[in-house]
């Protein structure tokens, strides 16, 4: 297995990057999610939008706001996996801080080829390829800055988001989840 880092030590990399965060998400449920405080709110069926108070959403409003890129797309089962619904419905809550969310059924993805890890590619240069146990929990992060993986995550981005469907769009198509 390569070098891997804890998460905290790439969360530098959302401050520092210049032009565009893009993330692949291909779980079907993470830990870190089932154990938030907006796990047990999305288990009772309240609305999860944009929270002021959460570090992220402040993060990507400041960044976006400043004229940068905060987009991912979400690998999505049919149906949704729970871990899944949780995401789409969380997931409006960053598309108000101004995050640009996709979504593609993961069918679409296996027949165009994308790989089955998380990663976020940050200016098209630096690739932080996340290690994801079973339970989804994240085991660690390899930052790889070598040419050809970088190039070929480029390829992956623009095919995810070439095919992949807006959140709001998405959710039109999947009302258990609305």
């Amino acid at each position: 297995m390569p070098p891997l880092v804890p998460f905290e030590e790439i969360v530098h990399l959302f401050d520092e990057f210049e032009h565009t965060a893009w993330r692949l998400e291909t779980q079907r449920g993470y830990a870190t999610d089932r154990v938030s405080q907006n796990w047990a709110r999305f288990q009772r069926g309240e609305t999860l939008g944009f929270n002021p108070d959460s570090p992220w959403h402040a993060s990507v409003r400041e960044k976006t706001q400043g004229g940068k890129t905060f987009a991912r797309v979400r690998l999505v089962d049919n149906p949704p996996t729970e871990g899944q619904q949780f995401l789409l419905a969380s997931g409006l809550g960053n598309v108000e801080a101004g995050e640009d969310i996709r979504n593609l059924y993961r069918d679409d993805a296996e027949r165009l080829g994308l790989p089955n890890f998380d990663f976020w590619l940050f200016d098209s240069r630096i690739l932080a390829r996340f290690h994801i146990d079973d339970q989804g929990v994240t085991m660690g992060v390899e930052l790889i800055d070598d040419a050809p993986a970088v190039l070929r995550a480029c390829q992956v981005r623009d095919a995810a988001w070439h095919h992949a469907i807006p959140t709001r769009v998405f959710q039109a198509q999947v009302p258990s989840t609305a």
